[in-house]
C-alpha cells in the first residue's frame, strides 16, 4: 500500500507538471490559421509557414473528469465549526452521494509539451518537424469502491465486489515527421510518423477485489497485477524480500516495498506510431468540406521493466481476541487494542500489495489511437462564417472518451479567425472558444475546450473536474 500511494502521487505530480502544456486543443480543429492544426488532422496544411518559440508554442493546462469537488464535498449544517465535510460524514445522504457516481469514476490527461515545432511549403505540399514530451496518464476506480466505503456494512451478511480498478500512465519523447498533398482536385492527405523513446510506464490493475462482511467474520479476495518501466536502475522488492515470507527472523529486515530505489536511469522503450488524415470538397454540395484523421495509431515496447502482483490471497477477520485494557495483565503490549488495530491493519495491506515477480521484463502496448471526424459547411449567406460539427473518440483503456462538438466559426480576413463551440461526452458537456491572430510574421491564440463558471476558493473547478486554456506564440512566415 505504501508502494501504491507513492506511485499515485508521482504519476499525479507528473500529470500537473505536464498539465501545463496541453495537445492540441480540439477547438480549434476547423480554424485555417491556426499552426499546430496538423496534430489533430495531418492532411491539413497552410498557407504560411511556421517555427515554434521554445516552451511558448503551445502552452495549456488542464484535466478531464466525470466527477469534481461537489462530487465528493458537502456543506455542513448551519452552526458547524466547519464550512464543509466529506462523503463519508453521516449528514451527508448515501444516496445523493452515490447517485453522483457512474459505474466508474474517470479522470484523464493527454499532455504533449512542443520543444520545437515547424511547419514549411516543400516537396510539393506543406511539411511538418515536431520533437516533444508527451505523458499519458489515466485512472479508473468502480463506483462500488465508494460504495463500500460509505456504507459499510449494511445487514446480517454484507457483499461487495470491485472490478477493474485501474491506473495507467506513460512518459516518453516524441519525434515526429509529417507530410500532406492535394491528391486531387479537393482532395487532400497527409501523414506523420512518430518515433517514441519510452521514459517510464506504468500499469496497475486491481482486477477483483471480493469482500464480505457479517457479524461473525470479515473476508477479503483480492487479485492484482503491475507492471512498471523506469530504465534499468528500477527495483522493487519480491515477497520475501519485503519480509513477507522468509525462512528465519534475519530476513524479515529487508527492504519494504516503499522503498523502491533508481539507479542508472535511462530509457526504458521504443515505439512507433502514425497520424493518417484526409480532407474533402464535396463537389456535390459546394461549400462542404468533409475530413477523418487517425492519430496515434502505434505502440510503445518497454524492456528492463518489473512485473509484479498480488499473489491470490484472502483475509479474514473474526474480531479481536482477548483485549488487554490493563498494563499489568500478561501479554499486555501484545494484546492491548491498538496492537491488535495494527496488526489487522497489517494483514489487510498484504491484500492488495504488489511484490516482484518478474525481473527484467518487458511489455508492449498501444498508445491510444484517436479518431477524429468532422464536416465543415460555408453559409450560403455570408461565406466568411462556418457551422461544423467534429465527432472524436479515443482508444485508450482507461483513458478512453468520446465527444461529440458543434463549431460556429468565423473568417473575416486572412489574419484572423475565432470559433465557438459546444461538446458533450464521457466527461459531460463544455463550452469551447479560440481567438487566433495569423497576420504574416506571428501566430498568436487563446482559447479552451473547457470553461469552468464555478471554482472553489483555491480556484478548483466545483464541478466536474474538466478545465483548460491554451495560449501560444509562433513565429510565422
Amino acid at each position: 500500500m505504501k508502494a501504491i500511494r507513492t506511485l499515485i502521487i508521482a504519476v499525479a505530480g507528473a500529470a500537473a507538471i505536464g498539465a501545463t502544456a496541453q495537445e492540441a486543443p480540439r477547438t480549434a480543429y476547423f480554424l485555417d490559421g491556426y499552426s499546430y492544426r496538423h496534430e489533430l488532422n495531418p492532411a491539413f496544411g497552410s498557407d504560411h509557414n511556421y517555427i515554434s518559440i521554445p516552451a511558448l508554442g503551445n502552452i495549456g493546462i488542464g484535466a478531464a473528469s466525470n466527477v469534481g469537488l461537489n462530487t465528493f464535498l458537502y456543506k455542513t449544517a448551519p452552526g458547524s465549526k466547519y464550512d464543509l465535510t466529506t462523503f463519508m460524514s453521516p449528514t451527508v445522504d448515501a444516496n445523493t452521494f452515490l447517485n453522483k457516481l457512474g459505474n466508474y469514476s474517470r479522470i484523464t490527461t493527454n499532455v504533449d509539451f512542443t520543444i520545437l515545432s515547424a511547419g514549411f511549403k516543400a516537396f510539393k505540399g506543406y511539411n511538418t518537424l515536431t520533437i516533444g514530451l508527451r505523458t499519458d496518464v489515466g485512472a479508473s476506480i468502480p463506483k462500488d469502491l465508494f460504495r463500500f466505503m460509505k456504507l459499510g456494512q449494511t445487514g446480517a451478511d454484507t457483499r461487495y465486489s470491485f472490478k477493474n480498478l485501474r491506473l495507467s500512465a506513460d512518459a516518453m519523447a516524441e519525434v515526429a515527421l509529417g507530410h500532406s498533398r492535394e491528391i486531387i482536385p479537393g482532395l487532400n492527405a497527409g501523414a506523420k510518423l512518430k518515433v517514441l523513446l519510452g521514459i517510464a510506464g506504468v500499469s496497475a490493475n486491481i482486477d477483483r477485489m471480493d469482500i464480505r462482511m457479517s457479524g461473525e467474520q470479515w473476508m477479503i479476495n483480492a487479485n492484482g497485477s503491475i507492471d512498471i518501466a523506469a530504465g534499468s536502475g528500477l527495483y522493487v522488492p519480491t515477497k520475501q524480500e519485503a519480509g513477507k515470507e522468509y525462512g528465519n527472523p534475519d530476513e524479515a529486515d529487508q527492504i519494504e516495498w516503499g522503498d523502491i530505489e533508481y539507479n542508472n536511469f535511462g530509457l526504458s522503450g521504443f515505439g512507433l506510431a502514425v497520424d493518417l488524415g484526409a480532407t474533402y470538397d464535396l463537389p456535390v454540395l459546394p461549400g462542404m468540406q468533409l475530413s477523418a484523421a487517425v492519430t496515434d495509431l502505434g505502440f510503445v515496447s518497454y524492456s528492463h521493466a518489473v512485473r509484479g502482483k498480488t499473489s491470490d490471497v484472502s483475509w479474514s477477520f473474526d474480531g479481536f481476541k482477548n483485549v488487554a485494557v490493563d498494563s499489568s495483565q500478561p501479554g499486555y503490549e501484545d494484546n492491548k487494542i491498538g496492537t491488535q488495530i495494527d496488526n489487522m491493519w497489517d494483514d489487510l495491506k498484504d491484500v492488495v500489495n504488489f511484490h516482484r515477480t518478474e525481473s527484467d521484463a518487458s511489455f508492449t502496448r498501444a498508445i491510444g489511437a484517436t479518431l477524429r471526424l468532422g464536416a465543415e459547411y460555408k453559409m450560403p449567406f455570408y461565406s466568411k462564417l462556418t457551422g461544423a460539427f467534429l465527432f472524436s473518440t479515443r482508444i485508450a483503456g482507461v483513458q478512453s472518451w468520446s465527444e461529440g462538438r458543434f463549431y460556429a466559426n468565423v473568417k473575416p480576413t486572412r489574419w484572423f479567425d475565432a470559433t465557438v463551440n459546444y461538446g458533450a461526452g464521457t466527461f459531460g458537456s463544455s463550452f469551447g472558444w479560440m481567438l487566433n491572430f495569423h497576420p504574416r510574421g506571428f501566430n498568436f491564440f487563446i482559447g479552451s475546450d473547457h470553461q469552468v463558471f464555478t471554482v472553489s476558493k483555491q480556484y478548483l473547478p466545483v464541478g466536474r473536474a474538466s478545465a483548460q486554456l491554451n495560449i501560444g506564440f509562433n513565429i510565422s512566415y
